[in-house]
């Protein structure tokens, strides 16, 4: 099992890329703390995680409070002792978000709330328990988005995930001399409810964002998940700084 007895914060695990994630990291060996801003979708997660043989605590957490972010982290070492893995996987894409010309203030401000300022209150109070070991690992969901530019815009989503690929940056430099490395992982379009749901609406939205793919489809959570285990284990003690695409080769593609 390559996350033996490692003990991981998921956070937005109690659905999509989240939980998908749970389930790989449990499989591998992982005690977790769920937290997801919905209650039952974290003990559902738990429950999951339990029925495959391994070891989770959900937890009600809004990433964007401090006050959640800072009761999370002293549940895993409450429960568990320590903390190994920070993986910061929650965010929004609200459908009301497009172009800076005419999206609300109020929909700019949440998507910075939960997308930045839940990165940075979990890394707060996760990245000290981590140092005061000299060990951990910061796994950051960014997005291809912030890399590219897009002519479906939605600018709120893609200035909050450059913001998380820079402050993903600005760690890895500060703490890995005290042990702690931090990554981000890129994912272009990923078969998440969210996506899927906004796509099947649009049929037009599904064909322009296939059409710029090499491999032709999108991709899948187990996908990402294989990647942030490979950001959680000590394979890449390292890797730190990292901007890892996987996007089935969007970014690279000219035509």
């Amino acid at each position: 099992m390559r996350l033996r007895e490692k003990v991981s914060i998921i956070t937005g695990s109690g659905g999509g890329m989240g939980r998908v994630a749970a389930l790989r990291f449990a499989g591998e060996g992982s005690r977790l703390i769920v937290a997801d801003i919905h209650q039952a979708a974290a003990e559902e997660t738990v429950r999951q995680v339990k029925a495959a043989g391994g070891e989770a605590t959900p937890i009600a957490v809004d990433v964007s409070v401090e006050a959640d972010a800072q009761a999370m982290v002293e549940l895993a070492i409450k429960k568990y002792g320590r903390v190994d893995v920070l993986y910061n996987n929650a965010g929004i894409m609200p459908e009301a978000d497009h172009s800076v010309v005419d999206t609300s203030v109020e929909v700019w401000d949440q998507v910075m709330a939960v997308n930045v300022r839940g990165v940075f209150l979990a890394c707060k109070y996760a990245i000290p328990r981590m140092v005061e070991r000299h060990c951990g690992s910061i796994i950051n969901v960014s997005s291809f988005v912030a890399i590219l530019g897009c002519s479906v815009p939605q600018d709120a989503y893609t200035a909050s995930k450059g913001a998380v690929l820079a402050l993903t940056r600005s760690l890895a430099v500060q703490f890995a001399p005290q042990g702690v490395r931090t990554n981000a992982i890129l994912p272009g379009p990923v078969e998440t409810p969210l996506l899927m749901e906004w796509l099947v609406k649009d049929e037009s939205a599904k064909k322009i964002r296939l059409a710029r793919n090499p491999s032709g489809r999108f991709g899948k959570s187990d996908e990402v998940a294989a990647l942030a285990v490979y950001l959680a284990s000590d394979e890449s003690t390292w890797t730190n700084g990292a901007s890892m695409v996987i996007d089935g080769g969007i970014s690279v593609n000219y035509f």
